[in-house]
């Protein structure tokens, strides 16, 4: 049985326009529209679309701060709505831009006092925080105030505060935005093991896709409120990123290559970068071509980056 389940929902908002100097005119806009899914127990699910797109107002329903529209919203199997107190103990939520930690306190004081907001006992609590403390590297700054924190260290606190009651389900709302790249990484590396040791299911709406490449075994991409892929990332580039790219090096400069089933992008000196169709030539037939021109002294095969492919992605589901 799914963990989360989504049922055709909806969620409308009324928004008044300006029209003349003192009338306005009320429109309802749609920003989750007929959205479908379930995601099982122990997944990582990254949760991506541009902004305006729904995710943040998905999250919102999922944790209840929001009611949906339309359809049917089950987490745990609970409503979200109905049951926010009984679902609250079984969800952690980390918002990136919003804090869940007490700005004048020390990091210490505010694990302590969600120890008591969520009913947890002293000794499970002290455990929970021990395995965090050591995990996320916290110890040189429990005492200190969270206003003093670096952004870095304000989100492993906010992971950790999300974390202490032993929720089944963990929403990331833009977990990483703002770190500089050792705390991405450290962040990055305590999620998986999360996921992979406690079994704790996490949903990730995030803008640094490599967060979705490095964390997620599935994606979802939402754009103008509907669900317009679901899979994995691997899928997504085969799918959707049909042309590689082959970086071939030559001996010596060369104008650029005339092959047959391939475009030169880009040269520089003996490098030349060619873009090739997956389905309508192989990497070995166009690396066999081009030894047939000229000596080839190096060469790779990138695939598609994923930022390539959700743009060309937006931008159909927009033509659409």
């Amino acid at each position: 049985m799914a963990l989360i389940r989504l049922e055709a929902v909806e969620r409308e908002f009324a928004v008044h326009q300006r029209v003349g100097r003192v009338r306005r005119r009320r429109q309802v806009v749609r920003a989750v529209d007929g959205i479908s899914f379930d995601v099982s127990a122990g997944e990582i699910v990254g949760y991506i679309g541009p902004n305006g797109a729904g995710k943040s107002t998905t999250i919102k329903m999922l944790t209840g701060i929001l009611m949906p529209t339309a359809g049917t919203v089950r987490v745990d199997g609970l409503d979200p709505q109905r049951a926010r107190t009984e679902l609250a103990m079984r969800i952690g939520v980390v918002f990136g831009q919003r804090n869940q930690l007490w700005w004048d306190l020390p990091l210490r004081d505010s694990f302590e006092l969600l120890r008591h907001v969520y009913r947890v006992p002293a000794a499970r609590h002290a455990g929970r925080l021990a395995e965090f403390v050591d995990l996320l590297d916290l110890g040189p700054f429990l005492d200190t105030p969270v206003r003093q924190l670096s952004l870095g260290q304000k989100m492993r606190g906010e992971i950790t505060a999300a974390l202490l009651h032993d929720p089944s389900i963990l929403y990331l709302d833009e977990p990483t935005i703002g770190l500089d790249v050792v705390s991405k990484s450290r962040v990055r590396e305590f999620l998986a093991r999360v996921n992979r040791e406690l079994g704790v299911t996490v949903i990730l709406t995030t803008h640094d896709l490599s967060d979705v490449e490095r964390l997620c075994s599935r994606v979802m991409v939402i754009d103008l409120g509907r669900l317009v892929y679901d899979g994995t990332v691997d899928d997504l580039k085969a799918r959707h990123g049909q042309y590689r790219t082959l970086v071939v090096d030559l001996e010596a400069p060369n104008g650029p290559l005339a092959v047959d089933g391939a475009e030169v992008v880009r040269v520089e000196g003996p490098r030349q970068w060619l873009r090739f169709h997956r389905d309508r030539k192989t990497a070995a037939e166009l690396i066999a071509d081009i030894a047939r021109i000229t000596p080839v002294v190096d060469l790779t095969v990138e695939e598609p980056r994923i930022e390539d492919v959700i743009a060309l992605l937006y931008g159909r589901a927009e033509k659409d």
